[in-house]
């Protein structure tokens, strides 16, 4: 499959492990480089990465963002000016791979997963955000239009500290901004937990299984999203190739703990849809005991009657009641006087309802 897209081979002049396309279309990308100083700062959309070059080095921060993963000459592209490894554009292109980070000496490749939500019927889909970091520059890799709006935006109005910070505390920012979209779908999750919370306490209906499940699997996604990026976050701490000042650390630190929290809160409403479902199974089971005791009620009751009825229904000629005057009504009467007697007894050991005194 990856093979079909990107094949890495030796032709005759090329160098090894040089990226050729096969059989895949490239799809239109839009590239966009984002160039700032403290005082300076331009973006500006280009059509291809050898425009891109020109601006690396011109300011402090040069942030070339990428809206497609699935353009093969671009990825080739990024790969001869930027000097990427083939195993990381691979990774680029292939997609579907968990937050990770990997060292090639002179940047750092990182990929994050990116929650999305429609809204709190739908399922949770995660893209993958792709980040090569150096000293120089940054290159951002996705699929989606405005994506990191937020930090563009932050940084062209020279608010706080981005435009007076260098590439690490670029990627602090886009670090941070997928963390705070978690952030964003849990709470989504939160309004779906307490909606199952109010319809369990009023009808355990046969649907809220359903929800229930559907709202634990988008939990084992979002976990599943968190729990690697926490590695990255702590792994970018540690590093050696000294592109991550200090400073900056501070932040990565800040973000770590923010993924720590997410993991508790996603454990947490683990431990609550697990109660919810106990529950749920609970009510059920006192539902059914109800309606079997309203049953063994009524079947109790009709058994004596029943059983006079069966006395007084066989065809025996020689029996003297059959022949009295009023043998019907005093029947019927002792069969009245047999059920008032046995719902006074039910009712008071309690079994048709509270016996409140």
């Amino acid at each position: 499959m990856l093979m079909n897209r990107l094949k890495r081979h030796t032709k005759p002049g090329m160098a090894p492990g040089t990226l050729v396309s096969e059989g895949v279309p490239s799809k239109e990308a839009k590239i966009t480089v984002i160039s700032y100083s403290p005082d300076e700062f331009e973006e500006k959309r280009v059509n291809s990465i050898d425009e891109c070059k020109k601006y690396v080095g011109k300011r402090v921060v040069t942030w070339i963002d990428i809206d497609g993963t699935q353009n093969v000459e671009i990825l080739k592209q990024i790969g001869e000016q930027f000097d990427i490894h083939p195993l990381a554009l691979e990774d680029i292109i292939n997609g579907g791979q968990r937050p990770k980070l990997e060292d090639f000496e002179e940047y750092l490749y990182i990929v994050l997963r990116y929650p999305k939500k429609l809204d709190t019927n739908s399922n949770i889909e995660s893209e993958q955000i792709n980040m090569l970091l150096s000293k120089n520059f940054v290159i951002t890799i996705h699929d989606s239009e405005n994506i990191f709006e937020p930090v563009i935006r932050r940084i062209k109005e020279g608010k706080g500290r981005a435009r007076k910070m260098k590439t690490d505390y670029l990627a602090y920012a886009l670090v941070d901004l997928v963390v705070d979209q978690h952030f964003v779908i849990m709470e989504m999750s939160a309004e779906q937990v307490e909606e199952v919370e109010e319809k369990v306490q009023k009808k355990a209906s046969p649907n809220i299984v359903t929800k229930i499940r559907q709202i634990k699997k988008d939990l084992v996604n979002i976990r599943g999203s968190i729990w690697p990026m926490r590695e990255v976050i702590n792994n970018m701490e540690r590093d050696e190739l000294g592109i991550l000042t200090d400073a900056t650390k501070i932040f990565f630190r800040d973000a770590y703990d923010h993924t720590i929290q997410l993991i508790d809160i996603v454990e947490s409403y683990k431990d609550v849809l697990s109660e919810m479902f106990n529950i749920y199974l609970s009510v059920k089971a006192d539902n059914t005991n109800e309606v079997m005791k309203i049953l063994t009620i009524f079947a109790s009751i009709f058994i004596p009657l029943t059983f006079v009825a069966g006395i007084y229904g066989m065809n025996f000629e020689f029996m003297p009641e059959l022949h009295w005057k009023y043998s019907y009504f005093i029947l019927i009467g002792i069969m009245i006087i047999i059920t008032l007697a046995m719902l006074r007894f039910f009712r008071k050991r309690g079994w048709l309802g509270n016996n409140e005194k």
